[in-house]
């Protein structure tokens, strides 16, 4: 195994300083980036959505625990395992979130809809690309229907 290691571009700025499982849609919050990286946002004000990797560094994750789980833990979800989720406390805590753009700064950006709290670090941030981030007719099990019923 190979040690792999990632420095923050920025933090999470949000009113939310506690873990949730729903209502993230409405949730603005603002990415500051670190000093180094001021300029690096010039040209996302023409993209309506953005995509943001963060390293959830609340999460904790636990073999015995994680590996196979049911869904928020909620007794009407089927048990399935870490990979088939997208579950806080994984193996690696990486979240990744597509966000609409609210405003664009020169060292920050403001979003709608990233769920993620108050100081998570920010590793990297993309424009959305409708060609390569959306996939037609993607298939998925009825049960993930219902657990994202009021996630957004």
């Amino acid at each position: 195994m190979h040690e792999i290691t990632f420095t923050p571009i920025g933090y999470v700025s949000s009113s939310v300083t506690e873990r949730m499982d729903e209502h993230w849609g409405d949730i603005q919050s603002k990415i500051l980036l670190q000093s180094e990286f001021a300029g690096a946002l010039r040209g996302l004000e023409g993209f309506s959505h953005a995509i943001i990797v963060t390293y959830l560094h609340q999460a904790h994750y636990e073999q015995e625990k994680h590996l196979q789980r049911r869904p928020r833990n909620l007794a009407t979800m089927p048990k399935v395992g870490i990979f088939a989720q997208r579950a806080k406390n994984r193996p690696n805590p990486i979240g990744i979130t597509a966000v609409k753009i609210i405003n664009v700064g020169n060292d920050w950006l403001e979003v709608k809809g990233l769920d993620a709290i108050h100081e998570t670090p920010v590793l990297d941030i993309k424009p959305y690309y409708p060609q390569y981030d959306k996939i037609e007719n993607a298939r998925i099990p009825e049960w993930v229907e219902r657990l994202m019923k009021n996630y957004f």
